[in-house]
């Protein structure tokens, strides 16, 4: 459920905000539905990993992959895959761990309850 919800949003969302819209998915989708900090980890991982290089390839296929040639060159990779892995790497890196501390608010702030 969470990896259905973060890769919808964050494609909807992305069209009108900048790239870190995905850090407040992650964290607002695991602080209110994420059962376990594993899944509060791997869902957004992977469900922006999947559509950040989906994105890349649909923009990139169409120009025969100059730009991610030239990207991976001034970085001093020869293939462009290698700009595409690391794309993706980082984007589902930077959700995972938004998603991990979305969790564990969420935690913080049940046991800060005070009990009646």
């Amino acid at each position: 459920m969470v990896f259905i919800v973060v890769i919808i949003a964050s494609f909807l969302l992305q069209m009108v905000m900048p790239w870190w819209a995905v850090i407040v998915i992650s964290f607002a989708t695991c602080g209110l539905i994420g059962k376990t900090a594993r899944v509060s980890f791997w869902q957004p991982f992977l469900a922006i990993l999947i559509l950040w290089i989906g994105m890349a390839l649909l923009k990139s296929i169409p120009n025969h992959h100059v730009l991610a040639t030239r990207v991976a060159e001034m970085i001093g990779a020869k293939l462009w895959p290698v700009v595409l892995a690391v794309t993706g790497l980082l984007g589902g890196l930077v959700a995972g761990i938004s998603g991990y501390c979305g969790h564990h608010f969420r935690k913080t702030l049940i046991s800060m309850k005070p009990k009646a």
